[in-house]
């Protein structure tokens, strides 16, 4: 009856031992990316992976120990081995027949002058104490690996925020924001969720196997050679699928990014969306992109959830095989296992149940989240052309002159800005005018190299703006756009951006000169009001003229305005109009507008047409001219009379 029963355990710890066993061939497919990412991110946390590994060792060395305990239990107390032990000193054979002689020895004698039951409980007793030593080094690995786990996560998002923060604008006209967004939360939420949960797994269960099939030959070396001859076969089986698996987890993830964008395009134009009723159009978008999400969801979750159901398959097929082969040895008498030994052989695999399930849900989830990192490197190995030189020059203390020389640039295969030549002494005010599309914005935009010109040179006091450090160049100048880049954040912290140890007189000086200090302090609590969502709260002028305080408050010698009166009602262009001038006295100004009337007094005028400055000069000489400016004057003149 105990030899049944003992048969019914090795089928059901065999099932569970064998797709760990298994698993091991199935991870051979991912485990070079999978070591790889760790090579990338442990090393600041190598002193808790090394400390896991301790007390992971330990933990399956005293699960070995602690199982010993039953053998003598099943022999000596049920009437399986009635031998008897004589006491071995060490030298007399090999270490292991001494310690199991031993062992045996002391256990017969406690039989002898204690009785069955109070040896029973003494067994009993020690195996608690191994137990609870094995489960304490369970715990502390389990403790050790939290750290670097959660440490390699945040790792990971501030290395994906600092590249984001780092790369050149010209990457984020090729992304989509939605699909960046859901790269930094969808995508390192998978990596958590699935790589660094099972790290634990990893490191703990591997640790256990090598323990075990360590016991296992030594127990049987024939029966344990034997299963490792099944293990390829199931082994490609498992690799196949988890292959797919990591190609669908990609899609699915990309098809998540897809959604993401649309989202966020969504929200953006909340506005347009309902005033053309188009409610139904972006809800059927929405709904289809869903659907195909949903589909690849389902066929990634079908094949995880395939993972244990077919290990424990393959187990009991392999099983069926073993239990034939490992009998037959035992029954021919040319196996070096005895009843004892088959017992312990069978224990050693109830022991490794649980990690076998462990390993096998955590190889596939490996697979779903190397999907994820896959996806994420797309933006950590991203390429910064937009780089420091080896030995940059200091910038200049006071900028006498800013040249643009020859300067060619393209997007993709479309030239933008052609051979353009242009003089800007210290003070003056140039403004670049024309249509949308003649490379107003890229011929401004090239100078504190959001791009980098691809033929020619941007020179300040003759120096080349590439051999100077781009935080430095950019130290240099301030900003004012079209569109007022707030922040969610308090009055007082918008202004101050980019400023450091700013008090509060200077930045109510520099609202004052924006004409904004006045309805900041009839705002609820002054400058420590939170002014919303990319200063929702604020009305279009206002905004503007809380990035005119920011620009004042830096102080920078040079000015770019971007069409920063455009967008503006008459009563909010002549204040902003008037802080703008308050902001430009004796400052180097390169002024992008549509709006000839705010550019009259402009010390050069430059009118831009496909990329190349076709007219220069006054407003009045340009007028005389008789050319592109004047036409343009003219027809907004026509606009504005037409408005009127």
């Amino acid at each position: 009856m105990g030899l049944r029963s003992d048969a019914r355990a090795f089928f059901i710890c065999y099932c569970g031992r064998e797709s760990l066993i298994l698993q091991k061939y199935s991870s051979e497919i991912i485990m070079n990316d999978f070591w790889s990412l760790l090579r990338r991110f442990v090393p600041p946390y190598k002193k808790y992976l090394i400390l896991n590994i301790i007390f992971n060792v330990l933990a399956a060395v005293l699960t070995l120990f602690s199982f010993a305990l039953i053998v003598p239990i099943l022999e000596m107390l049920f009437g399986i081995s009635e031998g008897y032990y004589e006491y071995m000193a060490i030298g007399d054979a090999s270490l292991k027949e001494v310690v199991v002689n031993d062992f045996y020895y002391y256990t017969q004698q406690s039989i002898v002058h204690l009785g069955q039951s109070r040896t029973l409980a003494l067994l009993a007793a020690a195996l608690v104490f191994m137990t609870g030593l094995k489960t304490g080094a369970t715990y502390l690995s389990a403790y050790f690996i939290i750290p670097l786990r959660s440490g390699i996560v945040r790792d990971i998002r501030n290395y994906l925020y600092d590249k984001i923060t780092k790369l050149p604008i010209s990457f984020f006209t090729t992304e989509r924001k939605g699909d960046i967004m859901a790269r930094m939360s969808g995508d390192v939420a998978e990596i958590e969720n699935s790589v660094m949960a099972s790290l634990d797994m990893m490191f703990k269960n591997p640790v256990m196997i090598v323990v075990c099939i360590a016991a296992m030959l030594v127990i049987s070396w024939q029966l344990t050679l034997f299963v490792f001859l099944l293990l390829p076969v199931a082994g490609a089986i498992m690799g196949n699928v988890g292959k797919k698996l990591k190609r669908k987890s990609l899609e699915g993830q990309t098809q998540w990014g897809v959604l993401m964008s649309n989202i966020e395009e969504t929200l953006g134009g909340l506005r347009i969306v309902k005033a053309f009723n188009a409610e139904e159009k972006v809800r059927f978008r929405f709904q289809r992109e869903n659907q195909q999400f949903y589909r690849l969801s389902n066929k990634v979750a079908r094949r995880q959830s395939l993972a244990h159901p077919m290990s424990e398959f393959l187990g009991t097929a392999a099983i069926a095989i073993v239990l034939w082969f490992g009998g037959s040895l035992i029954l021919s008498g040319y196996s070096s296992m005895n009843a004892a030994a088959f017992i312990y052989y069978m224990v050693i695999f109830y022991s490794i149940i649980n990690p076998a399930k462990d390993l096998s849900k955590a190889a596939y989830a490996i697979q779903k989240g190397l999907a994820s990192m896959q996806r994420v490197d797309v933006i950590l190995n991203a390429e910064n052309p937009i780089k420091d030189p080896e030995h940059p020059v200091a910038v200049p203390a006071r900028v006498a002159s800013i040249d643009y020389n020859g300067v060619d640039f393209s997007y993709g295969t479309r030239r933008v800005v052609k051979g353009v030549d242009l003089h800007i002494p210290a003070g003056a005010t140039v403004a670049l005018v024309g249509q949308s599309g003649s490379g107003k914005s890229t011929l401004a935009d090239l100078l504190p190299r959001f791009y980098d010109v691809e033929h020619g040179s941007i020179t300040i006091n003759g120096t080349d703006v590439r051999d100077m450090k781009v935080h430095d160049l950019r130290s240099l100048m301030g900003n004012v756009n079209q569109e007022a880049i707030l922040f969610n954040d308090t009055f007082y912290n918008n202004i101050t951006f980019g400023v450091d140890n700013a008090t509060q007189e200077q930045v109510e000086a520099a609202a004052r000169i924006a004409n904004a200090h006045e309805f900041i302090m009839e705002s609820e609590d002054g400058y420590d009001t939170v002014i919303g969502d990319r200063g929702c709260r604020l009305s279009g002028g206002q905004r503007q003229r809380i990035s005119i305080a920011r620009a004042i408050l830096k102080n920078p010698p040079v000015l770019i305005l971007d069409e920063a009166t455009s967008a503006l009602d008459t009563e909010s262009e002549v204040l902003v109009q008037q802080a703008l001038e308050r902001l430009m006295e004796n400052r180097t100004t390169i002024v992008i507008a549509h709006r000839l009337s705010t550019i009259r007094n402009a010390s050069l005028i430059c009118v831009m047409h496909e990329g190349e400055i076709v007219e220069r000069g006054t407003h009045d000489e340009l007028i005389a001219l008789g050319g592109y400016y004047r036409r343009l004057v003219e027809m907004q003149s026509v606009a504005s009379e037409h408005d009127a």
